[in-house]
């Protein structure tokens, strides 16, 4: 009997990808178009996995609906303009990313996706920047509540096919654990992104790429 297909969703900023400088570039960019003083970077970080109109209303919550708009339409250009500009190298992969995605990919049973806070447009970029083909299924915030909403891996499921304890979120931050919980998926968190490690409260957590195939094997022998 062949084995069930597994379903391993990926987040993408602070998970496979350092976008921390773009990121925080762009909002500073953002807030200057409005003449608001821009957030510190701790408050950046805090936000991101977050669907920008969220995300703007918590770093800006008395700026009021029609400048928080203008702030989220100032990011969305200060970043595509950074990332037409600086092509690869603006959201560099981590390292032994691209390794481990060789890796689950090349397992049969294994499919691979993402659930991201970006939208369709920048995730596609990201894809093609770094030459990424290996996701059946690409869940974005232009088609979905905001994290921690469970849509993005509900969604990614039924497309699949694939059942809830076949599959595990992976990402950086606590919107990202609390996506998968409710979705009902196994959580594993990275500690290399953008929020304490201490506030993930993930089923497991791994400190490199390299622990993470063995952690899908361990968990589905289990």
């Amino acid at each position: 009997m062949s084995a069930p297909l597994r379903l391993v969703l990926f987040d993408v900023d602070g998970t496979l990808a350092d976008s921390q400088a773009a990121i925080t570039g762009a909002m500073s960019a953002a807030f200057a178009t409005v003449d608001l003083p821009a957030p510190s970077r701790d408050a950046v970080l805090s936000i991101v996995g977050l669907s920008l109109p969220q995300a703007m209303a918590q770093l800006a919550p008395e700026a009021g609906a029609t400048a928080q708009a203008a702030l989220v339409d100032g990011y969305k250009q200060a970043y595509m303009s950074a990332r037409q500009a600086a092509g690869a190298g603006h959201s560099p992969l981590f390292p032994g990313a691209r390794e481990a995605l060789d890796a689950l990919h090349a397992v049969p049973e294994y499919l691979l996706g993402v659930a991201t806070g970006k939208s369709q447009r920048g995730l596609d970029a990201l894809i093609a920047a770094h030459d990424l083909d290996c996701f059946v299924t690409r869940q974005v915030a232009d088609h979905h509540p905001s994290k921690p909403h469970p849509s993005m891996v509900l969604t990614a499921l039924a497309e699949t096919g694939v059942d809830a304890r076949h599959a595990v979120m992976i990402g950086d931050t606590s919107f990202d654990m609390d996506m998968g919980r409710a979705a009902g998926v196994t959580t594993i968190a990275v500690d290399w992104g953008y929020h304490p490690s201490e506030r993930l409260q993930a089923d497991h957590m791994i400190g490199s790429f390299t622990e993470l195939e063995p952690l899908l094997e361990k968990i589905w022998k289990a």
